[in-house]
């Protein structure tokens, strides 16, 4: 059996902010930082035979501070991008909303349906998402190996899993840095892990977090 963790970034301050991000190569902030040092500390007592990650900074700084100090290097691999968010890429949700009334709602209602102008949809991310998934599954039979990537990607992917279609995406919630495990066997996968937490919980006690 391969088991694959899929986590997400830490923090940027456009996470605070609430200012999409898509492409925008946005660093880790203090409180990402700490977070991508405390899923580190999570896997300490797991064995890692690779570590993939999707190549913007957010999503590197997290896997660097995983792979820190196990000798094994960490792949960048653009199937794990996060979604082009085109024309919203860089604006506050607030301004978004003004300014895309219609649009957003759907997002918000039936996000399957939403192209970003200028960006991407659902179903586009999922494909290039799920390709390299499968790829890293039969490229690492009965090891165990992490995925860095976005809330989005592991959204998406998470659904795929499950057999659900994209119109459940608000149904599956991703917190920054939470970790979830899929168990792949005999050209299946099974979830056995969604949206922990637990290591956060000296960073962020007892505060529910907006899914952005």
């Amino acid at each position: 059996m391969t088991r694959i963790y899929l986590v997400r970034h830490g923090t940027t301050e456009w996470n605070r902010e609430e200012i999409f991000r898509g492409r925008v190569d946005c660093a880790l902030n203090e409180t990402g930082r700490a977070e991508a040092r405390a899923v580190a500390a999570y896997f300490e007592g797991v064995e890692l035979d690779g570590i993939y990650t999707s190549p913007l900074a957010r999503a590197a700084e997290t896997a660097a501070a995983i792979a820190a100090g196990r000798g094994i290097g960490v792949a960048p691999d653009p199937a794990f991008i996060d979604l082009d968010f085109g024309e919203w890429q860089g604006h506050p949700l607030k301004e978004v909303r003004e300014k895309y009334p219609s649009l957003y709602r759907a997002w918000r209602e039936k996000p399957q349906e939403v192209t970003i102008p200028g960006g991407e949809n659902l179903d586009s991310v999922r494909a290039r998402a799920w390709e390299g998934l499968l790829r890293v599954a039969r490229e690492n039979p009965d090891r165990t190996v992490v995925i860095v990537s976005h809330r989005v990607i592991t959204k998406v992917l998470i659904c795929a899993a499950l057999g659900l279609d994209n119109s459940h995406f608000w149904q599956i919630k991703q917190d920054t840095t939470a970790i979830n495990c899929l168990e792949y066997a005999r050209g299946n996968f099974i979830v056995s892990l969604l949206n922990d937490t637990c290591h956060l919980k000296s960073i962020h006690p007892g505060v529910g977090k907006k899914d952005f």
